[in-house]
């Protein structure tokens, strides 16, 4: 049995992967309302919110969008690298703004498996 003290070492301790880890290269972000909005914030804030959407679009930082099938919530797929940046933008947001959105963060990066089909066991040095 372990003691408190190898529990807390081991949690301290990083997971291995099988694959090598790669850069966060786009982050998916999965909206869902807060509650659902009433047909006054719906004339009030959507007329803010698809311009605003647009915006980070022609700029650059969405690639796509979608909405959900259940329709709680749009699904983001951001051109951006880092958390800090996907959530600061989709706070921005007229929706983040009046506390009606929240989102569920994923980093996405390049598939790992495909290193195995690479002739030097996977390098990106120097490429």
């Amino acid at each position: 049995m372990e003691n408190a003290q190898d529990k807390a070492a081991n949690a301290k301790e990083k997971p291995t992967y099988p694959f090598p880890v790669v850069p966060t290269t786009k982050i998916l972000a999965i909206g869902q309302f807060t509650k659902p909005p009433t047909p006054e914030q719906i004339r009030e804030i959507f007329p803010k919110e698809v311009p605003a959407t647009l915006r980070l679009y022609l700029a650059g930082k969405i690639d796509q969008w979608w909405i959900r099938q259940t329709q709680t919530g749009p699904v983001f797929l951001l051109n951006v690298t880092s958390l800090e940046e996907a959530r600061a933008l989709m706070e921005k947001l007229p929706l983040g703004q009046a506390g009606l959105m929240k989102h569920e963060f994923i980093e996405l990066g390049p598939l790992t498996p495909l290193h195995l089909l690479l002739s030097d066991g996977g390098s990106t040095a120097g490429k």
